[in-house]
């Protein structure tokens, strides 16, 4: 069994429960799951994804998870200028 550290952002932690709220936790998977699949998995839903840093670079959704990967998982950016990084979240779904 393979294992990643997972920790999700802002309004994304109102999709789990307490103890996974603004914290990393280990997540246990096997075979080579997509960033994608992997978020969805856990119950978040892509759509509200704009961006995702494994072991702090910005990556696509179809990145796959290796063990012990650091993965870090944020909704769109409001007041922050990240535009010179991967964004996943499609242009004209909500976001500015």
């Amino acid at each position: 069994m393979k294992c990643c550290s997972v920790r999700f952002y802002a309004e994304l932690n109102d999709f789990f429960p307490r103890e996974r709220r603004q914290v990393a936790f280990n997540h246990f998977f096997s075979g080579q799951p997509t960033i994608k699949d992997l978020i969805e998995s856990l119950g978040a839903p892509h759509t509200e994804v704009d961006l995702i840093l494994i072991n702090g670079e910005s990556v696509e959704f179809s990145r796959r998870v290796q063990n012990g990967d650091r993965i870090s998982v944020y909704p769109v950016f409001e007041t922050i200028n990240i535009s010179s990084i991967i964004h996943v979240r499609p242009f004209g779904s909500g976001g500015p």
